[in-house]
């Protein structure tokens, strides 16, 4: 039993984020409905804040209780990689045509900011790796810098989308009518709660899974925990998917992606040895690196709109991706030590 006690504190971790993330991913859509906030602001900046929120928590649990920066990095950039390969299983699900079909070209706005910030960090990296990581007291000059990328990228779509989906937001103005602001506030800062408390715990469990198998804290934050943090990404983009809104759930997730890239900054303020860079792994550089390419690659789907599917199942640019994603596993599990 005690061999297998972490595994399953881990599990339990990840099926509360899991279950309280739907939960708040719903109730954040109903405040935004309630206040007039409206479903260009629910896909672009809510749900993607709200389904971002484990990562946020995950991350300065990470830094300041557990001491485990190169969980914290790896979880990150992990989630960055592993939204992404969501838009193979949104590929697989949508079975009408290809999702880079049927998706806006306006999400290519939303993936080339992330690929500035992810080319930004990556770069800091390896910066990092020479030993040069100017920091303003214990934080690093990239944080800000990274910061403020975020900022301009949010406004700059934002605009983009309220001009491109007025009439999206009338269509949704009554989806919950049975449902009051309180209600859904309340009910909010419940499932918030849940996910607040099981995020903290979880890097301390991811520690001691990589302690007992002897594998890195780079893989094991890459893979494992940022698999558990994902997760209300992962529920809220099938959810949307079975509903027919495919901008909805490709916009969650490259939103999310920024949000998860903003929270670097907030690690990195947390972190009080020194830039959080300067303290990890240089074998996050591949993880951002694989980001890079996959978000490329997605952007080149969004543009070129390619209807074919190879052997009835996905596209050639969702191929890639997956290829891109499991060498990167692979690649972190064998080297990351």
């Amino acid at each position: 039993m005690g061999a297998w006690l972490p595994w399953i504190k881990f599990a339990v971790c990840a099926g509360l984020i899991g279950v309280a993330g739907v939960r708040l991913s719903r109730y954040g859509d109903i405040i935004a409905e309630k206040s007039g906030l409206g479903a260009s602001v629910v896909g672009l900046l809510l749900l993607a804040t709200v389904t971002s929120l484990p990562e946020l928590i995950t991350g300065i649990g990470s830094v300041a209780l557990a001491d485990v920066p190169d969980i914290a990095l790896g979880n990150l950039l992990g989630a960055c990689v592993l939204n992404l390969a969501m838009i193979v299983v949104l590929d697989v699900m949508y079975r009408e045509q290809s999702v880079y079909t049927k998706a806006s070209q306006g999400h290519i706005l939303s993936a080339a900011f992330g690929l500035i910030i992810l080319g930004f960090v990556a770069l800091n990296l390896i910066f990092a790796g020479y030993g040069v990581a100017p920091a303003i007291g214990h934080v690093g000059l990239y944080a800000p810098v990274v910061l403020v990328l975020y900022i301009a990228a949010v406004n700059v779509v934002f605009r983009y989308e309220k001009r491109q989906r007025a009439e999206y937001v009338q269509e949704r103005a009554e989806r919950y009518p049975g449902v009051t602001l309180r209600d859904a506030l309340l009910r909010y800062a419940g499932a918030a709660a849940v996910v607040i408390v099981a995020a903290l715990y979880l890097p301390f469990t991811a520690e001691e899974i990589a302690k007992q198998t002897q594998w890195n804290e780079s893989f094991v934050g890459t893979l494992f925990v940022s698999f558990a943090t994902t997760l209300p990404e992962l529920t809220v983009t099938i959810g949307a998917l079975r509903i027919g809104a495919v901008d909805l759930a490709v916009g969650n997730l490259l939103g999310s992606n920024l949000f998860n890239l903003a929270i670097l900054a907030v690690d990195d303020l947390f972190y009080l040895p020194g830039p959080l860079l300067a303290a990890v792994s240089p074998i996050h550089l591949v993880s951002a690196l694989s980001a890079l390419v996959m978000t490329g690659l997605a952007i080149a789907g969004l543009l070129y709109k390619p209807a074919g599917r190879l052997f009835g199942t996905v596209g050639w640019i969702s191929l890639l991706i997956i290829w891109v994603f499991g060498s990167n596993a692979v690649f972190l599990f064998f080297f990351g030590g």
